[in-house]
């Protein structure tokens, strides 16, 4: 059995997990730079080379510094269910500031509460209450 966990790399990933952990709520688990973790002495030292987020509960993020340019993708979302209409606006319309709404967070016609978002990260996420 494994565990999936979402790994991001970030032009700055200091500020994008501050963002998400206003947006989110949780708690920064864990952060290491190149130069803590490898003992790296160039230009690289105080990039993050891995930091560990727990958002809205216990769901883990990872992010590290890219060290080339970030090309961010739509292939792919993060998604969160929340287990209340309003927890699931809140959470939306934090992580939608400075971003892009694609669908807005409302009831579907297939039952579900639900919206879509691209944040000023270029992460997509889609946010969803039972």
């Amino acid at each position: 059995m494994g565990a999936l966990k979402p790994y991001i790399h970030s032009e700055n990933a200091r500020t994008q997990a501050d963002f998400y952990l206003q947006a989110l709520g949780g708690k920064l688990m864990s952060v290491g730079t190149h130069g803590e973790l490898m003992g790296v002495e160039n230009e690289h030292k105080d990039k993050v080379m891995h930091m560990c987020i727990a958002v809205a509960g216990e769901n883990y993020v990872f992010l590290a510094d890219a060290i080339e340019p970030v090309d961010s993708g739509s292939a792919i979302s993060l998604t969160i269910g929340y287990a209340t209409q309003d927890e699931a606006r809140e959470a939306f319309g934090k992580l939608a500031e400075g971003g892009q709404i694609r669908h807005p967070i409302e009831m579907q016609p297939f039952g579900l509460y639900y919206g879509e978002l691209t944040d000023k990260f270029g992460i997509r996420w889609m946010i969803t209450a039972g």
